[in-house]
């Protein structure tokens, strides 16, 4: 499996606290089965400025340290972009940090907020598509708005983005709501991508087996296959090859 939704990376967010969190974090993943991982820390302008300097600097140590305790896992980079209009000065200035190409898109993990969908949001995603880069939209399960009116996502299916599902939400953990939302977008074929959004060891751990294997049990080992694994290597596979 690979976990392209994570927030690993030591003391730069609200996920792993420290090295020590950090490394205990991808040893769980990698036990679970994980042999990929993209870290994303969050990119919120004015709360975690995390432009790409500073995700750079903290993923060569957390590199640097797996490197050193000999974890068989191959690691990458990215962010989890809050949707704020200000991203296209930092798209422009290129401290936006992406997933990879892929069809000839560049990809890029973008939250909303929980609490709603904000009103020209559809705007600011069109602006990127007219830059080949197709907004995967974090977690839509657990945003209040699609909770209440679960077809408004399709105004953001009938643009192109993606969707990435939380692992937990399929397994229970965000409630009842949260779970039958996600289950619902997978049977209707809206979601690519299955990820942990992994934030520390006791809540939110890096565990994706468990959402596979109740995927399997729902929907068959191919769709299973797509949403943990050839979705999340297609679009960040090139994030690799550096």
């Amino acid at each position: 499996m690979i976990d392209i939704h994570c927030h690993i990376l030591p003391g730069i967010d609200d996920g792993a606290k420290d090295m020590v969190e950090a490394l205990a974090l991808i040893n769980l993943a990698v036990e679970d089965g994980v042999k990929r991982i993209v870290v994303t820390p969050h990119l919120h302008l004015g709360r975690f400025d995390n432009h790409l300097p500073v995700i750079e600097s903290s993923f060569s140590a957390l590199q640097q340290e797996v490197d050193k305790a000999n974890i068989s896992v191959e690691l990458a980079y990215a962010a989890e972009v809050r949707l704020d209009s200000e991203i296209l000065s930092l798209l422009a200035s290129q401290k936006l940090p992406l997933y990879g190409r892929y069809n000839n898109q560049q990809f890029m993990l973008l939250e909303f907020p929980h609490s709603h969908i904000p009103a020209g949001s559809d705007i600011l995603v069109k602006h990127l598509l007219k830059k080949n880069i197709t907004p995967v939209i974090a977690h839509p399960e657990r945003n209040r708005d699609l909770l209440k009116s679960p077809t408004k996502i399709k105004t953001f299916v009938d643009l192109g983005c993606w969707f990435q599902v939380t692992a937990s939400s399929i397994t229970g953990g965000f409630g009842e709501e949260c779970q039958a939302l996600a289950l619902h977008y997978i049977e209707q074929d809206l979601i690519q991508i299955i990820a942990s959004d992994a934030h520390n060891l006791k809540r939110r751990p890096p565990m994706l087996s468990a959402a596979r294997s109740k995927i399997t049990e729902l929907f068959g080992e191919d769709k299973a296959q797509q949403l943990f694994y050839d979705n999340p290597y297609n679009i960040t596979a090139s994030l690799f090859e550096r």
